[in-house]
């Protein structure tokens, strides 16, 4: 290979949609690009995006059909980034790069869904063959194309050369207002404000942090399904009107991207029926497993993110789509008492409110796990950083986080966001209203699991005394568990001899 053919600034590996949308991202943004896909009409599929779309005079995408190929028109030290399935295939590419002549100084990026665990494991795996690093990405096919939001973690001299590239193709916020900068065009990247990219820390945080960025999009989701479920069954709304509730909600401190296309859904029509959309799409939900990783990993860590949880098993419940069809008919539950009119702008208030405070309940569990989980891993993390960059390009992107950012100006140590003072003032400001969309909700039957779990998380973490002392007591009963006493030294064991007709209580070292 002549040195004159080496002129590519970056590999790109795997045109799915993500990759197809990274790679005309990272053109749009000056840098040329080596392309490869083992599928070839996914390499043709991204040079015909390319030529249409390219106002230059030579190609900003070059095709590859050879790793070999590959590594040859890239210019030295390599840059390559993979956008490929999560598991096998990162390790079956890296293998064959490696037996492609890849170098110790080259710089392989993973920006696909890896479990955070895969990608402590590959790091040290590949340690010395190449720089393994890893940036999760968030914001859909639409993010990638005009900017993402990007978690990148690994070694900081990979972060060094690869920091200006995520800082051109990311999303952008106003640093004034904390709102999103709008690029729509692919001939105007966006050149001002603050770019949604920075570093996480050591390998594995920054897939960490996607994943709970994905388990409170979870919550996120079920939350407005239940909003739109009270609102559907016991006010009776259609789905036109509950997506003008939802546009007037997207106006104020509910403003987000899940609130903005969730009334966009709402206003469609099935062309075959004529029905609301909403109305023909099956009620079985699908997940790709973060929001279960989540879930698994808050209860590894000791982190009680019920509503996170609580938002992936509805996913499960409504995936029993027999079973239900067959209790509907056995199981009764309470009749729906009909609302007045003059009542619907109340109960559309409380069930505003609901939203609101269980909102910022799922956004401080999630909060919570990754401080407890980068305790627990030694990460040194910024949490005003995470909330800056999910301001614009991913999924939860919402007007909301600047005030999570805000709260960790104020006090970086933070260790749950409802203890900041604005949530806190927040949901003793809209606390009632919460209680009363719950409990109309309960009375008629219908089903609010996010709502209820965030209630009682909140609830919990407010009450001084918790009915834990009698569990422990119970431990202790059958299973000699022991107990701490409230009078004593903390950390101080102590055991009642129950089984015996004279019970004593023991000092336990």
């Amino acid at each position: 290979m002549t040195e004159q053919n080496a002129h590519c600034d970056i590999g790109f590996i795997g045109l799915g949609v993500m990759g197809k949308n990274l790679a005309l991202n990272l053109a749009d943004n000056g840098y040329t690009i080596a392309a490869f896909d083992l599928d070839h009409q996914k390499v043709d599929d991204v040079l015909a995006a390319d030529a249409n779309e390219n106002t230059t005079d030579s190609p900003r995408i070059v095709p590859c059909h050879l790793f070999t190929e590959l590594l040859g028109k890239l210019t030295a030290p390599h840059l390559i980034i993979l956008s490929i399935p999560a598991g096998a295939p990162v390790d079956d590419v890296c293998g064959k790069l490696i037996d492609a002549g890849i170098k110790a100084d080259d710089i392989i990026v993973d920006t696909g869904n890896s479990l955070w665990t895969d990608t402590v494991e590959r790091e040290k795996r590949y340690r010395g063959k190449f720089n393994f690093f890893t940036t999760a990405v968030s914001g859909g096919e639409v993010g990638a194309r005009f900017g993402p939001s990007l978690m990148p973690s690994g070694d900081p001299y990979a972060w060094a050369r690869i920091e200006p590239v995520w800082h051109a193709i990311a999303a952008k916020v106003d640093p004034e207002t904390g709102r999103a900068l709008e690029r729509t065009s692919h001939d105007q990247p966006l050149t001002v404000g603050e770019p949604c990219a920075t570093y996480i820390g050591p390998a594995g945080s920054g897939h960490y942090v996607k994943m709970v960025h994905n388990g409170i999009e979870y919550a996120d989701m079920q939350m407005i399904c239940e909003a739109y479920h009270i609102m559907r069954e016991s006010l009776k709304m259609t789905p036109i009107q509950i997506a003008e509730i939802f546009e007037q909600w997207n106006n104020g401190v509910l403003n987000s991207y899940l609130m903005e296309i969730s009334a966009e859904v709402l206003r469609e029509f099935d062309e075959e029926t004529k029905l609301p959309l909403v109305d023909v799409i099956l009620d079985k939900a699908g997940q790709k497993g973060t929001g279960l990783w989540t879930a698994v990993s808050a209860l590894q860590v000791g982190a009680p993110a019920t509503t996170i949880a609580q938002s992936v098993f509805a996913r499960s419940l409504s995936t029993l789509k027999h079973a239900r069809i067959r209790a509907a008919k056995l199981l009764k539950g309470p009749e729906i008492t009909p609302v007045k009119t003059t009542e619907h702008a109340s109960i559309i208030e409380q069930v505003h409110d609901a939203l609101y405070c269980s909102k910022i309940v799922a956004y401080a569990q999630g909060f919570q796990l990754i401080k407890l989980a980068a305790r627990e891993q030694n990460w040194p993390i910024d949490f005003g950083s995470i909330a800056k960059i999910w301001r614009a390009g991913c999924i939860i992107r919402a007007a909301f986080l600047q005030k999570i950012t805000d709260a960790y100006d104020r006090d970086s140590d933070l260790g749950n966001l409802l203890l900041d003072e604005y949530f806190a003032g927040e949901i003793a400001k809209h606390q009632h209203n919460w209680r009363q969309a719950i409990a109309k909700a309960t009375i008629d039957g219908i089903p609010c699991g996010a709502f209820s779990s965030a209630l009682a998380y909140y609830d919990s973490y407010r009450m001084e005394t918790l009915p834990a002392n009698l569990l422990q007591a119970q431990r202790d009963f059958f299973g000699a568990h022991t107990f701490e006493r409230v009078d004593k030294l903390a950390g101080k064991k102590y055991h009642v001899t129950w089984s015996q007709d004279k019970r004593e209580m023991l000092e336990v070292e």
